[in-house]
């Protein structure tokens, strides 16, 4: 017995060296690209750094003290949640229904299902560049023939209506995942809830509010979770798009991080206003893990 638990705690010692090596190179690489990036970004925040010269001063929370009188900087914190919120809404019910209508589909179901994929796969500024074409010259084509008027331009030059239309193109190339997600998220569902519903006489939308929308939580709590990272971090689609304009209509916070950093070489500023970026999306995450992971959990 003794030979057999030495020889068991010898195989059981070398799969862990083996598993610790395969990670090894993974946890350098993140070390070094991440880890250390996110530490040496907090650390300038609280300096002068200008992100070209080697000498900086440490100025302590001067930085952030500015960034809470900046007008612009609290422009684009409210441009970039309701950014976020439009996201989040348009693309979960979308999604949401996109899958609902997929999953009950009986023939041509994955040819289906590889079309609504295809955004997925293209980069984001490609799809901007295409739609940027699409709003200056295709839309108002479509405005004067319907005799629209706020139609009949491109609805990237107003300010009213340049944000939506920005979230309409991420929404349009980010809906595919969350629609597979959820897809995922139905085949768990038993048939027998929906049929035994079905005889005591619910309704299609009782049985939706009642065994969807429950079974569906934690997958809820997932997209969601996803896509509030994306709105609050989004930055190729507005800049690709207008730059920001027009009159910082679409200046989310991305591009205000862009512009501090690269436009006026203002590094340190840069680092904290992602440094309270970090903060906001950590908080929101946490917010709705509380708010709906218990409930996920529960089901």
């Amino acid at each position: 017995m003794s030979t057999g638990g030495r020889a068991k705690r010898g195989k059981k010692g070398s799969g862990r060296l083996t598993f610790f090596l395969f990670t090894v190179v993974q946890v350098a690489l993140y070390s070094f690209f991440y880890v250390i990036s996110v530490i040496n970004g907090i650390r300038y925040s609280f300096t002068n750094w200008d992100g070209m010269s080697q000498e900086y001063d440490f100025v302590g929370f001067r930085n952030y003290a500015l960034l809470m009188k900046n007008p612009n900087f609290w422009k684009s914190m409210r441009t970039t949640v309701c950014y976020s919120l439009l996201l989040v809404i348009s693309v979960v019910t979308a999604a949401l229904t996109l899958a609902i209508a997929l999953n009950s589909l009986k023939r041509f179901k994955t040819f289906v299902k590889s079309i609504f994929f295809v955004p997925a796969m293209i980069g984001g500024v490609t799809i901007a560049l295409i739609w940027d074409q699409l709003y200056y010259r295709v839309v108002p084509l479509i405005g004067q023939a319907l005799g629209i008027g706020w139609l009949s331009q491109s609805l990237l030059m107003s300010g009213r209506t340049a944000l939506p239309a920005v979230v309409f193109v991420h929404a349009w190339q980010a809906v595919a995942i969350p629609t597979v997600i959820f897809i995922a998220g139905l085949q768990q569902i038993p048939e027998e809830q929906y049929e035994s519903a079905q005889i005591d006489g619910a309704s299609l939308f009782q049985r939706f509010c009642y065994i969807t929308l429950p079974c569906l939580l934690p997958t809820i709590t997932v997209n969601l979770v996803l896509l509030v990272k994306q709105g609050f971090t989004s930055f190729d689609f507005s800049y690709a798009l207008t730059g920001g304009g027009p009159v910082r209509a679409t200046e989310v916070i991305g591009i205000l991080i862009y512009n501090d950093a690269f436009m006026n070489m203002r590094f340190s500023v840069a680092n904290a206003e992602a440094c309270i970026l970090f903060v906001v999306v950590a908080i929101f995450s946490l917010t709705q893990l509380k708010l709906t992971g218990r409930g996920g959990m529960e089901q």
